[in-house]
């Protein structure tokens, strides 16, 4: 059973005791500013009073937050959680259309935006009940005279400032039990739908992965790189909430996209973690000035979002020594629900369930599967979540009799027991009443030594009901003939594409999920 720490009811106690415990650590790094634990803890609690006290926010309120990777994300996090607050993660590259929907979804009644943001917001405020709404610009916390000032908002220096002048409050008291945040899945599969995450959802996967980690994280000593969005499910538990706990300093990359400056802001530093998914890993391992970096440190390298493929795996090892440890998650699961052991890791798995976790393989009348066969995965254990917001058709969907959610991914379990993801249920292809899995064949095409990345669709065909179409990137000028042939040594007849093309570019999420969706058409 989960031991949860004494006198913990709730997230924001779980933060304070952090913050206190290594108060004059540096905890978080971004644009070249390094804050202490106790630099973040007096802001985020001077925005919490002002929350409170200027806002008139009431426990419970939920607060939009869409912002970058920025030091002001942890502390409007940590400030909305000490309020009693709601967090709305959103993403800042949302259209107006998507934002609608979230705020109004949501019922969120405050929102902390990046003032480059705001426009868009202005053209949807009327539609939302947003009545509270701080900005703030990238580089607020070095220089507070760039604030913006716009109309009827209140820039976060402000707010901070207006905050440290007020008194202290009584924290309502929060349950375990009682809702944290609202997390949007990403609508793949129809409109977008908040999983609502207790504070024990957090919490126990926090301790889970911890857990996981076994000796492999020193405490205060860790630097660890973050490059994937907060916003994002993976990066928030598993960076701001499990890594910060151990007291780790979080080099925090604004934009992942651009690589050079990614490298440079590396080079000062000799770091222990990263958090990564494969196209990352990908990019940066064949960047001739990634391998000069310091890696005599880097002892965990974790993959989680996207399936991890073996060509990721190699450059990344060949160039840092260290291997990429794989786990596997969802938004409605706080996210992980499997993680490998750390140095003994089982490769093209994503490793046993965590402490407490249950995992169950599903045929399609919700029966256990065969032994040996594959089936849909089901979660059941402290992180899985409440349910969709406002949403009880959709989560009785998701949810069997007996308490466990079904993820829409097929896996099988390898003979020690971990968890091989197979593919996710909608993107299977029927060809000839054979189901082709893309991951298998993605992962065949990326281990040729000129594919970089690979997507792998079906498409209608009038023969066979589905024919595999794939799409790459290439290191250099390569001939799609070649590729054809390389796959007939590795796969079998019906799986192999029956169309490739090469793009400059496969279209990809705003944390580098590779979108098959988008392909499906082309």
């Amino acid at each position: 059973m989960i031991n949860y720490p004494d006198s913990v009811t709730n997230l924001a106690d779980y933060i304070e005791s952090v913050l206190e415990k290594y108060a004059d650590n540096p905890a978080y790094t971004a644009l070249g500013q390094t804050l202490t634990f106790k630099d973040i803890d007096e802001k985020s609690a001077a925005l919490a009073r002002y929350f409170i006290h200027s806002a008139k926010l009431k426990a419970g309120d939920r607060i939009a937050i869409q912002l970058p990777n920025l030091i002001q994300n942890p502390i409007a996090v940590y400030a909305a959680l000490r309020a009693g607050l709601v967090v709305v993660n959103t993403n800042p590259l949302y259209t107006e259309r998507e934002m609608k929907h979230q705020f109004t979804d949501s019922g969120a009644c405050a929102l902390i935006i990046l003032s480059d943001l705001y426009p868009k917001f202005a053209a949807i405020e009327n539609d939302t009940q947003i009545s509270t709404v701080i900005t703030t610009s990238a580089t607020e916390l070095l220089d507070p005279a760039t604030a913006a000032e716009i109309g009827n908002t209140v820039s976060l220096s402000q707010a901070i400032s207006e905050g440290e002048e007020q008194p202290s409050f009584n924290r309502k008291a929060m349950q375990l039990d009682d809702l944290a945040m609202l997390q949007y899945t990403g609508g793949t599969t129809g409109v977008s739908k908040g999983a609502a995450l207790s504070h024990k959802n957090i919490l126990a996967n926090c301790i889970q992965m911890i857990d996981r980690l076994g000796g492999e994280f020193e405490e205060g000593k860790e630097i660890v790189v973050c490059p994937l969005p907060l916003y994002h499910i993976y990066a928030f538990t598993v960076c701001m909430m499990a890594l910060f706990s151990k007291g780790s300093q979080i080099l925090l990359i604004p934009n992942p996209r651009d690589i050079d400056g990614f490298i440079q802001t590396l080079k000062p530093y000799s770091i222990t973690a990263f958090a990564g998914i494969n196209t990352l890993f990908v990019g940066l391992g064949r960047h001739p000035e990634f391998a000069k970096l310091d890696f005599s440190r880097l002892h965990l390298t974790m993959s989680g979002g996207t399936a991890l493929t073996q060509g990721a795996v190699s450059i990344w090892k060949d160039v840092t020594g260290n291997m990429i440890t794989e786990g596997y998650g969802l938004s409605e699961t706080a996210p992980v629900v499997s993680f490998n052991l750390p140095g003994q890791e089982e490769i093209g798995t994503v490793g046993m369930p965590l402490q407490d976790t249950e995992v169950a393989l599903l045929d399609v009348n919700d029966e256990p599967a065969g032994q040996g066969e594959s089936g849909q995965i089901a979660v059941r254990g402290p992180q899985v979540m409440l349910g969709y917001w406002n949403r009880d058709d959709e989560t009785a969907k998701v949810m069997t009799k007996d308490g466990f959610f079904k993820t829409g991914d097929i896996g099988i379990r390898v003979e020690s027991g971990a968890i091989k993801i197979v593919d996710r249920l909608k993107d299977m292809i029927i060809v000839s009443g054979f189901n082709v899995y893309p991951n298998e064949i993605e992962d065949v095409l990326t281990s040729h030594p000129d594919v970089m990345e690979a997507a792998v669709v079906g498409q209608p065909d009038d023969r066979t009901g589905e024919k595999v179409c794939a799409f790459i990137t290439v290191g250099k000028a390569l001939n799609t003939e070649e590729v054809i042939d390389y796959c007939k040594k590795h796969l079998t007849n019906y799986k192999i594409p029956k169309r490739i093309t090469v793009l400059e570019e496969l279209p990809k999420s705003t944390v580098g999920k590779i979108l098959r969706r988008e392909l499906r058409s082309a």
